[in-house]
């Protein structure tokens, strides 16, 4: 199935690539200025498949079965301007980040000795069994995620980029998107860094690509639905992450450093950062500095984000782990 699936996709790209992206390459004069026309294909193809799902299935999910009612959906209207800057900025991050950073990493797996090919297949036959280097590679890259997504609770300078996404009081299907464009180059490197030492297949990275941000999004979807007493320890739901967004409570001021998982929801149980059994509480955050986020535009805010990440950059208390 993952086999059909990455062979579909690439035949969607493709398709995608020469009667779209390349007719408007050549229309723009741009030729191969910003990319590949397959790798600007392929981003898009994400991008768009990503906000049509999120807008036909998780949606409707927010009128039909709400976590939370609001008088308006006001403040959710950047979140969606969000989604859809990043499903244009994707190819143009692909080509001016990414594509040199994996050909520098790749040069310097060389360098150390390791296979180009990846961790992956010093497991013998490895190749035979694609459903199992898929879930290996799967499982590294969320375990990654959860690290990656600790330390940018736990470093004041990576923080101060984070914390817009935290900003927002009303966590919709839209959320996720509600990112800074810095922390997502930095992210971007951290986690194409475990893929290629991992030696991931190009067609499954972007499968996985594509299931994990569509989880993602479900996450952050304003619903209380949730995945069970037994499903619900091994997989992200949308009333587990909502406790992750929830505002500080200065009665338990420890309650909300929880539930940092993407995907799998293991390993908040395994290191003991799981939190279950808890009402649906108001989200945001207190700092009245980011929460002043949500009065601004969307360029606005990765402004003030930039503003808020160098005073901690620059400084020695944005070193001290939180």
């Amino acid at each position: 199935m993952i086999e059909a699936l990455a062979h579909g996709w690439w035949l969607a790209v493709d398709w995608f690539s020469a009667h779209a992206v390349e007719p408007a390459l050549a229309l723009l004069h741009l030729g191969s200025a910003i990319g590949e026309p397959e790798a600007i294909a392929e981003a898009l193809l994400i991008g768009l498949a990503q906000v049509a799902i999120i807008a036909c299935a998780f949606r409707p999910l927010e009128t039909l079965a709400p976590a939370e009612r609001w008088g308006d959906r006001k403040l959710t209207g950047v979140d969606l301007r969000f989604a859809l800057v990043l499903v244009a900025l994707s190819p143009l991050l692909a080509f001016l980040v990414l594509s040199p950073f994996a050909r520098a990493f790749g040069n310097a797996l060389d360098l150390v000795g390791l296979p180009a090919d990846g961790l992956l297949h010093f497991i013998p036959h490895i190749d035979e069994y694609p459903y199992l280097a898929f879930a290996l590679y799967y499982a590294a890259n969320d375990l990654a995620y959860y690290w990656m997504h600790r330390a940018q609770h736990a470093i004041p300078w990576w923080w101060a980029l984070h914390n817009m996404h935290h900003s927002q009081r009303q966590v919709n299907c839209w959320t996720n998107s509600r990112v800074s464009w810095l922390d997502v180059v930095i992210e971007s490197c951290l986690l194409a860094t475990v893929g290629l030492i991992m030696g991931v297949d190009a067609g499954q990275f972007a499968v996985l690509v594509l299931l994990t941000q569509l989880v993602q999004n479900l996450a952050h979807t304003n619903t209380r639905i949730g995945f069970g007493r037994i499903f619900e320890r091994l997989m992200v739901s949308p009333r587990f992450h909502r406790l992750h967004h929830m505002l500080a409570d200065p009665a338990r001021p420890t309650l909300h450093n929880c539930n940092y998982g993407q995907v799998l929801s293991v390993w908040d149980n395994l290191f003991g950062t799981a939190l279950y059994g808890e009402p649906v509480r108001t989200n945001g955050v207190g700092d009245p500095i980011v929460d002043a986020d949500n009065g601004r535009g969307a360029i606005a805010m990765q402004w003030h984000s930039l503003r808020r990440f160098w005073n901690a950059f620059t400084s020695r208390a944005g070193w001290k782990l939180q």
